[in-house]
């Protein structure tokens, strides 16, 4: 007689039966999306740190360093990585912050804000091509419903 574990799956089936799991399905597909908007976001020479940050900056900005790192909730470490780069690029400019002369704030140039429209294009094209075989009203139910398990 063939073993089962307990959710009754022999160990034949054991594979099929985690690959069918909500979490391994959830977690393959975030994989792909975020390569897809990894290999999208290449073209403007930017990661997806690179893009997290500057989408912060550009909305909250300019805001010290420190509290970018507690809005994205990264290790500062990426965070000054990630700055230092934009930086170098002319997206982003660091200066002494009014209101603490101690600290740096940090806002977006008029290249890094052009350069965040242009990315935000190019992950709503990642986007749609990782939903492109589901059908609108798909979509539209998976993205509530992974809204609604994301909460916590």
């Amino acid at each position: 007689m063939a073993r089962t574990d307990p959710t009754g799956a022999t160990p034949a089936h054991a594979l099929e039966h985690i690959q069918s799991l909500p979490s391994w399905l959830t977690g393959r597909v975030a994989t792909r999306a975020r390569e897809l908007v990894a290999e999208a976001l290449a073209a403007e020479g930017l990661r997806l740190g690179h893009h997290a940050v500057l989408a912060a900056v550009v909305a909250h900005g300019p805001l010290a360093q420190a509290e970018l790192v507690r809005r994205l909730d990264l290790d500062a470490k990426d965070v000054v990585v990630h700055l230092d780069h934009l930086q170098q690029r002319g997206l982003v400019q660091r200066r002494p912050d009014p209101a603490d002369r101690r600290k740096n704030a940090v806002s977006a140039t008029e290249e890094g804000i052009a350069t965040l429209a242009r990315c935000t294009e190019l992950a709503e094209q990642a986007n749609n091509r990782l939903l492109e075989p589901l059908s609108t009203a798909e979509q539209q139910l998976l993205i509530s419903l992974l809204a609604r398990l994301q909460q916590d």
